[in-house]
């Protein structure tokens, strides 16, 4: 199961700070910077900042009960008031998992304040949403179902008598939550869509490059890696992930002219948390626009750019800006097609609730 991750943001402040030393050490010790459009030998002390992302087997359909049931819950949409609405729906794994709109459409066509992020390789974040209000993939799945604007259902027990009402679900909690006295809560539906969640890694390219394979990323892309090194951009965007570590300010050192979102100030009421946003995975980035919390900027290269110049204080030409955006294209990984193949859901019957579109 997915486990909490709060208490290592202490250890990532710890690191975002070595890894600015890092930064400005090699910076300093380099002389000369290559012609533009040709890859210096990355420095192996920056590249040390990232890691590939796990080798895992993934169960293949019937093979594991809990990951089977969070499937179909998945794909659920049931699950939602007007029984249109699955988590799918905003989060579509055909797409890397999101759905390439600045904020999503709920129940009755309303919009959300926040762009849908991925739910691809999302467990090890160090929390989930943009202001990290859930602390693990169960919590968070918790939310949507009953957000009026979202999924909109009315309640936990409205929830669990969709479930209950098909026989086929019965079973699978069943035989998800073995010798339990009462399988179908809320809580369970939780855990079984965050376990299934928990597998939705997409390795590639970037991650052969990082064992050892020089040519896994081409000569541009290369290239874009290294101007990313010397803009500074791995003191946020480290680790697996490259980001999803630690929470930022928008705007650390010019006001961000676009945004009047509280951001984890909304959690916290800690004012020294105005503004402050979980960092995004760059992670399929390429795949996952538009871009920042309120989905705000169309293109990588805008958002490239603003991150450049509100971020780190920089102002990148249009050959840097393109390099960095060649460099983030290569993130992108593999969707692991079998494993996401949409199941089959159980047929109603005369005691599920029907739909209901009222407000």
């Amino acid at each position: 199961m997915p486990t909490p991750r709060f208490a290592r943001a202490s250890v990532y402040l710890a690191v975002s700070f070595v890894i600015l030393l890092v930064t400005l050490v090699a910076s300093c010790a380099r002389t000369e910077a290559p012609p533009a459009g040709q890859a210096a030998a990355p420095d192996p002390a920056q590249l040390a900042l990232f890691a590939p992302l796990p080798e895992v087997t993934l169960p293949a359909h019937g093979a594991d009960p809990l990951v089977d049931l969070g499937r179909m819950l998945y794909y659920e949409p049931r699950l939602s008031k007007s029984q249109n609405i699955s988590c799918n729906s905003c989060h579509d794994l055909a797409k890397y998992g999101v759905d390439n709109e600045p904020t999503s459409d709920g129940h009755r066509g309303q919009k959300g304040d926040r762009n849908s992020p991925t739910v691809y390789n999302a467990a090890d974040h160090v929390a989930q949403f943009w202001d990290g209000r859930a602390k693990d993939l169960a919590e968070q799945a918790k939310g949507p179902i009953l957000n009026p604007v979202e999924m909109a259902m009315p309640s936990e027990h409205v929830v669990l008598a969709v479930v209950e009402s098909m026989p086929e679900y019965v079973e699978a909690f069943a035989k998800a939550f073995p010798g339990e006295t009462k399988p179908v809560t809320y809580d369970n539906l939780a855990r079984a869509i965050g376990a299934f969640e928990q597998n939705l890694l997409t390795p590639g390219r970037w991650d052969a490059f990082l064992r050892g394979d020089g040519e896994a990323l081409t000569s541009e892309e290369r290239a874009g890696l290294e101007t990313f090194l010397q803009n500074g951009c791995q003191v946020c965007h480290y680790g697996s992930l490259l980001g999803g570590n630690t929470f930022q300010r928008l705007g650390a050192v010019k006001p961000y002219p676009r945004s009047s979102d509280p951001g984890r100030f909304a959690v916290t009421e800690q004012e020294g948390d105005r503004a402050f946003f979980k960092v995004p995975s760059l992670r399929n980035v390429g795949e996952t626009g538009p871009y920042f919390h309120d989905g705000g900027v169309a293109t990588l290269d805008g958002a490239v750019r603003d991150m450049a110049e509100y971020q780190l204080g920089r102002s990148l030409d249009a050959a840097e800006a393109a390099r960095i955006v060649t460099f983030l294209k290569a993130l992108t990984g593999r969707i692991p097609t079998d494993y996401i193949a949409p199941p089959v859901l159980p047929t109603s019957t005369e005691k599920t609730p029907k739909a209901d579109i009222s407000g």
